[in-house]
C-alpha cells in the first residue's frame, strides 16, 4: 500500500493500529481503491460509535494523524460479532488476555480449540511462537478438526488473525485459523459449497405396480392325473378275437 510516497506493509499497519485502537475492538484491515479502510468489528456496537458517532470520528481521525494521510481518506466500519466463537480475532484477543494472565500456553490454546469446536467450526488451529518458557524460541502448534490452506475455498472458509503479547521473557506470536462450516443463508459461514462436497441423497423407494393376469381364450380344465387313471379303469376291456 502506497502514501504519501511510504510503502507500509499490512501486517506492521495491523500492529501499529493495535496500539492506538483500544484492545477491547477487534478489527479487520484492508485497502481499495488507494483509501485505507479498517473494518472494526466489536461485540458492543455502542462502544465503538459512540455518542451520535463521536468515537467513531475520533478513531478515523486519530488513524490519519498517526500515519500521515490526507484528511477525509480513511474510513472505519463499524460491524457487530454475532457468533464470536467462529471470530479469528476474537478468539486471538482471548487467547492473549490468558497469557497475559499467567495461564500456561498449552492449556489456554487447548481451551480455545474446543470452545471453537463446540460452536459449529469445521476446524482450527492455533499457533503460539516465541520463547515460550526456555531461552531458545519454538513454535507450538494446536489443530483440530479439517482445516483447508490453500485455494479460492480458502479465502471463502478460513477466518484469520495474527496477534503479539508483550511477555516478560519476549514477545509471542500468535495465529488463530478458523475454518466455518457451510450455511445456506450466510449467517455462520460462506453461502458457497466446497468443490469437493458431495451430498448423497437417500434412496428412493421402490414403487410396485400390480400385475393383473389377463387371458385372451378360456382355456379348457385339465384333468388331474388320479382322475384319469380312474377313467381308464372303468371303461370295459376290448374283446380280442383269434382265428388259427
Amino acid at each position: 500500500m502506497k502514501s504519501n510516497g511510504k510503502v507500509i506493509m499490512g501486517r506492521k499497519l495491523d500492529d501499529e493500529v493495535a496500539t492506538i485502537i483500544p484492545s477491547d475492538i477487534i478489527k479487520v484491515l484492508f485497502c481499495h481503491h488507494g483509501h485505507y479502510d479498517p473494518n472494526l468489528h466489536d461485540y458492543g456496537i455502542r462502544k465503538v460509535l459512540g455518542e451520535k458517532g463521536r468515537r467513531i470520528r475520533e478513531l478515523t481521525a486519530l488513524v490519519e494523524r498517526r500515519f500521515d494521510f490526507p484528511e477525509n481518506s480513511v474510513e472505519l466500519f463499524a460491524e457487530r460479532v454475532d457468533n464470536r466463537a467462529l471470530c479469528a480475532q476474537a478468539q486471538a484477543e482471548s487467547l492473549r488476555y490468558k497469557l497475559l494472565g499467567g495461564l500456561p500456553v498449552r492449556r489456554a490454546a487447548y481451551g480455545v480449540l474446543r470452545f471453537v469446536m463446540e460452536n459449529g467450526a469445521k476446524g482450527v488451529e492455533v499457533t503460539v511462537s516465541g520463547k515460550l518458557r526456555a531461552q531458545r524460541a519454538k513454535v507450538m502448534k494446536f489443530a483440530d478438526g479439517y482445516l483447508l490452506s490453500t485455494g479460492t475455498p480458502k479465502e471463502m472458509y478460513v477466518d484469520q488473525a495474527i496477534r503479539n503479547v508483550d511477555m516478560r521473557q519476549g514477545i509471542l506470536g500468535i495465529r488463530v485459523k478458523i475454518m466455518m462450516a457451510y450455511d445456506p443463508e450466510g449467517k455462520s459461514g460462506p453461502k458457497t459449497r466446497l468443490p469437493d462436497d458431495i451430498t448423497i441423497h437417500e434412496p428412493k423407494e421402490d414403487t410396485v405396480f400390480p400385475i393383473e393376469a389377463t387371458t385372451t381364450e378360456e382355456e379348457a380344465p385339465v384333468a388331474a392325473p388320479e382322475t384319469a387313471v380312474a377313467q381308464e379303469q372303468q371303461q370295459p376291456a376290448a374283446a380280442v378275437e383269434i382265428t388259427a
